[in-house]
C-alpha cells in the first residue's frame, strides 16, 4: 500500500520521484513524518476528522485541519505533535521519522535499529578497549620491568577471545581444531 500511496515526496523545495526515493534519499525528517502520518491513517481508513477524534482522546490537541495542515505541509509538527501520532499509531517515533519508503517495512525498519544499536555499542566498546589499553601503557611506561611479561599476557588473552568469537560466529574449522579429522580417519 505504500508503494501506491506515496508518489512524490517534497525536500527542501525540490521534487523527489518514487524511482529516486528507491536509491536511497532520505527526507527531511518533517516531510517523512507528513508523508507516513497520511499514509499510516489512510492505511487504517480514517479521515482526518477520524485521526483527531484519536489524538484528542490520547490527550493531544489536534483539530481536523491540523491534521491536513501536517499532511500537506502547510503546518509544522512539533514534538509533542510528533508523539501523539506514534502513540495513536502505536508506532515507535524514529520508525515515524524514518524514510517512508521503508516505514511499511517494520521489520526492516526494526533490524535498522538493532544495527544502528549494535554499531553504538561497537563505538563505545572501541573507546572502553582504548582507554583501558592507554591506561595500560601509562603503566608499564612506569614499570617497564613488566612490561613484556604483560604484553604477552594481553595478546594471549585477545588471541583467546578472538578465537572464542570465531568460534561462535563460524563453527569450529573444517578438520577439527588442529587441522586434522576428528573421526579417526
Amino acid at each position: 500500500m505504500l508503494q501506491t500511496a506515496v508518489h512524490c515526496y517534497e525536500r527542501k523545495g525540490a521534487s523527489v520521484t518514487e524511482e529516486e526515493s528507491s536509491e536511497g534519499v532520505l527526507l527531511s525528517g518533517e516531510a517523512n513524518v507528513a508523508t507516513r502520518i497520511r499514509v499510516e491513517r489512510e492505511a487504517r481508513g480514517w479521515s482526518t476528522n477520524a485521526l483527531s477524534d484519536r489524538l484528542n482522546e490520547a490527550g493531544f490537541d489536534m483539530n481536523p485541519s491540523a491534521v491536513w495542515r501536517i499532511e500537506n505541509g502547510k503546518r509544522r509538527i512539533n514534538l509533542d505533535d510528533a508523539i501523539g501520532f506514534a502513540e495513536v499509531f502505536g508506532i515507535d517515533l524514529r520508525n515515524l521519522v524514518g524514510p517512508p519508503q521503508l516505514a511499511a517495512k517494520t521489520r526492516a525498519m526494526e533490524l535498522i535499529d538493532e544495527v544502528l544499536d549494535a554499531f553504538r555499542a561497537t563505538q563505545r566498546a572501541n573507546m572502553a578497549f582504548t582507554e583501558a589499553r592507554n591506561a595500560l601503557d601509562a603503566y608499564l611506561t612506569e614499570h617497564p620491568d613488566i612490561r613484556e611479561e604483560a604484553d604477552l599476557m594481553v595478546q594471549s588473552a585477545i588471541a583467546e577471545e578472538a578465537n572464542r568469537t570465531m568460534l561462535k560466529m563460524h563453527g569450529p574449522p573444517p578438520g577439527g581444531r588442529d587441522g586434522h579429522s576428528t573421526d579417526g580417519v
